[in-house]
């Protein structure tokens, strides 16, 4: 008996090694070498694999410039300085003068500006929020401010200030967009990483209801359009919106002559 257990074990162990060095050989043989140039591309870009670029990751992104010519400035994060050297990497010119974009938060309520219809106890999650009448304020349109757009950012360029107030660090927000995506109420928007004012509101509820639950609520005055003519400032669907391409006097003038403050500057 003793015989016939130790004949087993040598079979099993003799097949296993046989089986193992197939798989290797095989392995070997159809492993498919990785081009030399992706590795020096994925080793150039920031390895945060935020996904602004629109590819699964740094990787796939890198893989896509070296194998299949994609455009070499699609990295926020890395910005002109990845991209030229990326560039030289592919031994190619690229043109590095497209605008970037930073995301803003549209709106500057908090508790202390807005009414509320409800009191909302669920989950901090802005989405779960929406889906008990959009939220529990009054305005339909402003931030829920419970942090979806925090989570998701992959560089923590996104914080909630002591004011319980959503804000973005320009400086460090990579333009990915992610926090764009998540928003329910859209009020995370996307605006040149170089622009001086915007308008810090989404509303498109007439003058009269917003002064009923926003003190801080574009009322459609269009003081700022018609008084400040030069400052880029115009007035559709009773909301406030400004141009952020070219050069603008009156601008702050115009934050300071608005009724709600909602016109501010970037800091």
């Amino acid at each position: 008996m003793m015989s016939n257990v130790l004949y087993a074990f040598l079979s099993i162990s003799l097949l296993g090694g046989l089986l193992g060095f197939g798989l290797a050989a095989a392995s070997k043989k159809l492993s498919v070498k990785k081009d030399k140039r992706v590795e020096e591309v994925e080793l150039a870009l920031p390895g945060i694999n935020c996904g602004a670029c629109g590819f699964a990751g740094c990787s796939a992104y890198a893989e896509a410039i070296a194998l299949h010519g994609a455009e070499v400035t699609l990295c926020p994060p890395g910005g002109s300085e990845t991209a030229q050297k990326v560039a030289s990497i592919m031994g190619i010119e690229a043109d590095f003068s497209s605008v970037s974009y930073v995301a803003m938060v549209h709106c500057w309520g908090n508790d202390e500006t807005r009414t509320s219809d409800f009191r909302y106890e669920g989950i901090e999650d802005c989405n779960a929020a929406y889906l008990y009448f959009q939220g529990s304020d009054t305005c339909k349109y402003g931030c829920l401010a419970l942090g979806s757009c925090i989570r998701v950012c992959p560089v923590d360029a996104i914080t909630k200030d002591e004011n319980g107030r959503i804000q973005v660090d320009r400086n460090i927000c990579i333009g990915c967009e992610k926090c764009v995506a998540v928003c329910p109420n859209k009020v995370m928007r996307m605006i040149p990483h170089d622009a001086d004012y915007y308008v810090a509101c989404s509303s498109i509820d007439k003058g009269g209801a917003v002064r009923k639950y926003c003190t801080v609520g574009c009322i459609g005055c269009r003081i700022c359009e018609k008084k400040f003519s030069e400052a880029g400032f115009w007035i559709e669907n009773n909301l406030s919106y400004t141009k952020y391409e070219g050069t603008y006097a009156q601008r702050k003038e115009a934050m300071e002559a608005c009724p709600p403050k909602c016109i501010r500057k970037i800091p």
